[in-house]
């Protein structure tokens, strides 16, 4: 029997195209301005500030091609507080990408766009930069308590093994740091945060690193707007001893971890700094290594592995870092050292 599959859904050959479907779709990408916004987000998400500086349009002018766009299935829109942003759905992009890839982006208008759409990245990595420059040397103060970065991330690699990782989401991603390493490892890598600047420092930092097609959304990490069971790998990096309800915001995390899928937790052990409150806004001293662990099974996650990172220094004010690994019921583990280090 002939398998018929929605257009925006299918893949080249993967079945029958309806008739409506594909002439629908390809009446939405057959104008010269919606070829060029496809062949755009073809390279990463854009808003529409970003796509009328490029294309040298008006907003009302962009906004409607958008619009036809995104009732066709071709691209998909997410807001980040005021501003709205565009990428291809991931269906369409199997079916945008041969059309694209056919036509010469080393000839005008594509060869044009591409060059405005490097100024404008640009011009979003200084803003970004400047950003962060501000905050710097708050976190650098932070950081000369504990373990140096580079050994957390190498302990974050070794504690998830060397397979492909799936489909990943950073909740309170921040600067895109953990992003940055995983995900190159990962078939489909998101970023959550509440902070709309912080999101443009992580998108900076990640098309920096040639990973401008991750997802970056802004929303509530007490209520992430994804479906159950979403993601391979569920990532809450430094992020719980900001929060009033870490709990709500594990068992929300939990609800989003696959089949077979694991959940990282990576925080504080407790400590008394309580110049930490003040000057970095934590909520939270840290956290007992049972009391996550147990936040974790009551979510209904297993096998909770533990890893403790303490720090080098020998000085009074000194900060561990613990790593918390724990599974979907179907997962294997992938920590050695299940007893605390």
């Amino acid at each position: 029997m002939t398998r018929t599959v929605p257009f925006a859904a299918a893949l080249p050959f993967a079945g029958v195209i309806p008739f409506a479907d594909a002439l629908g779709v390809l009446r939405a990408a057959a104008e010269e301005t919606r070829l060029r916004i496809l062949a755009l987000l073809g390279d990463g998400e854009l808003s529409v500030s970003d796509l009328t500086d490029i294309l040298g349009q008006s907003q009302p002018r962009i906004s409607r091609h958008l619009k036809l766009l995104v009732e066709a299935g071709l691209v998909e829109r997410h807001r980040e507080g005021a501003w709205a942003f565009f990428r291809l759905c991931e269906g369409a992009s199997g079916l945008i990408e041969p059309l694209v890839d056919a036509v010469d982006r080393s000839a005008p208008p594509l060869s044009e766009d591409r060059a405005r759409l490097q100024a404008v990245r640009a011009q979003r990595a200084e803003a970004a930069q400047s950003f962060f420059a501000r905050l710097a040397p708050q976190w650098d103060r932070v950081r000369s308590l504990h373990v140096p970065e580079a050994t957390v991330e190498a302990a974050v690699l070794d504690v998830l093994g060397a397979g492909p990782i799936g489909s990943l989401v950073d909740l309170g991603t921040g600067t895109g740091r953990m992003l940055g390493l995983l995900a190159p490892r990962a078939a489909r890598a998101t970023g959550l945060d509440a902070n709309h600047a912080m999101l443009s420092v992580a998108r900076a930092n990640l098309e920096r690193q040639g990973l401008a097609r991750v997802d970056l959304r802004q929303g509530d990490i007490h209520a992430p707007p994804f479906g159950r069971a979403s993601f391979d790998l569920v990532l809450i990096h430094q992020v719980l001893h900001y929060l009033d309800d870490p709990a709500r915001a594990l068992r929300e995390a939990s609800r989003l971890v696959a089949p077979g899928g694991r959940l990282l937790v990576v925080d504080f052990a407790p400590h008394d700094l309580e110049f930490l409150r003040e000057a970095q806004a934590h909520r939270r001293l840290g956290f007992a290594p049972e009391q996550v662990s147990a936040w974790l099974t009551e979510a209904g996650l297993t096998d909770v592995r533990l890893r403790h990172l303490a720090p080098l220094g020998k000085g009074e004010h000194q900060l561990t870092v613990t790593l918390w690994l724990a599974h979907h019921a179907e997962a294997e583990s992938g920590l050695a050292d299940r007893a605390v280090a």
